[in-house]
């Protein structure tokens, strides 16, 4: 082979990203076992965030760019699909209050915009049973996704979290983007509306700081591998299976949170799914091993979030 075979243009070796971690500016490359142990209140070691989703399919759905999942299936009108999902928020939601009442759980409610606008009776209810209300977008076929123009979304992340605030007289400090998706520009466009945290990044277990244009954004990442929809809706695991593997997660989450330092369990779950009369067993079983064990402390996400914040100014 000949040198000139053999021999690069210095440019070819040339990437302005080159470096350790990652190449992009929007979060630090950090390892878990690195980082400063975190410190809950009351000397607990690991927080609980019970999530609940709260969503409107329409009957109608667009699809637009992608069907969401759990969404209509067939031809239009898809009574049965749509129903079910509806049931949620009519008879199983009420199964979840009933439970959360009974094992002292302080939710957090991500509800569609355009659900708490529709169903004055349900917000009622939640604004009186108590928890912080998140704001899970417009509806469930009103996504969040790349290519989509930068004024349409910020109209809807405007629209969403602006209606919530106004119908629950709460700050509305969290976001949930329907099918946790996201588009290049919605960490902005949550920034510029005051959004302090958001949920749909995965990729940890303790929330973490993320860059956007108008200053730093929370990540608090609910995980997607133990919550009902994807264990029983989507991987098809029975509700015993599931019960077994949130309980799992658990008892790991609390052995290490002794060891290494405070840890967070996120557990999400839907009403059309786990208020069912044959599942909401399987929910009082996981809560009743979850809650009021002597590790625990349970709180909503934003509660979570401000001692998470605490505790790092502490470990300065």
């Amino acid at each position: 082979m000949s040198s000139q075979d053999s021999s690069l243009a210095p440019e070819y070796l040339t990437y302005p990203w080159r470096r350790h971690g990652y190449d992009h500016d929007r979060y630090a490359w950090s390892m878990l076992a690195d980082r400063a142990p975190v410190q809950w209140p009351q000397g607990r070691t690991l927080a609980v965030w019970i999530n609940v989703s709260l969503q409107f399919y329409p009957l109608n759905q667009r699809g637009v760019p992608f069907k969401v999942p759990n969404g209509m299936t067939m031809p239009y009108p898809d009574l049965r699909h749509y129903s079910l999902r509806d049931y949620g928020n009519r008879v199983g939601i009420y199964r979840l209050l009933q439970a959360f009442e009974r094992f002292g759980v302080r939710p957090t409610w991500a509800i569609n915009a355009q659900l708490a606008e529709q169903t004055p009776y349900l917000l009622e209810r939640l604004k009186a049973f108590g928890g912080e209300f998140l704001c899970h977008g417009w509806n469930m076929d009103h996504l969040h996704t790349g290519g989509q123009d930068r004024d349409e979304e910020a109209e809807i992340v405007r629209r969403s979290v602006a209606t919530l605030r106004a119908l629950t007289g709460q700050p509305v400090r969290g976001w949930l983007s329907p099918a946790k998706h996201q588009s290049w520009n919605t960490p902005d466009l949550l920034a510029e509306n005051g959004i302090e945290y958001c949920a749909d990044w995965v990729n940890d277990e303790l929330p973490y700081p993320f860059a956007t244009e108008h200053g730093p954004l929370m990540m608090m990442p609910l995980t997607t591998e133990i919550e009902d929809q994807f264990v029983m809706a989507q991987n098809l695991h029975s509700e015993d299976s599931w019960v077994e593997q949130v309980k799992d997660a658990f008892d790991f989450l609390v052995e290490e949170s002794r060891r290494e330092g405070g840890r967070l369990l996120a557990l999400n779950l839907h009403p059309w799914l786990v208020g069912q009369p044959h599942r909401i067993g399987c929910l009082e079983e996981v809560l009743a091993h979850v809650t009021g064990h002597e590790a625990v402390w349970q709180a909503p996400a934003g509660e979570i979030l401000d001692a998470f914040r605490a505790s790092r100014q502490e470990a300065r």
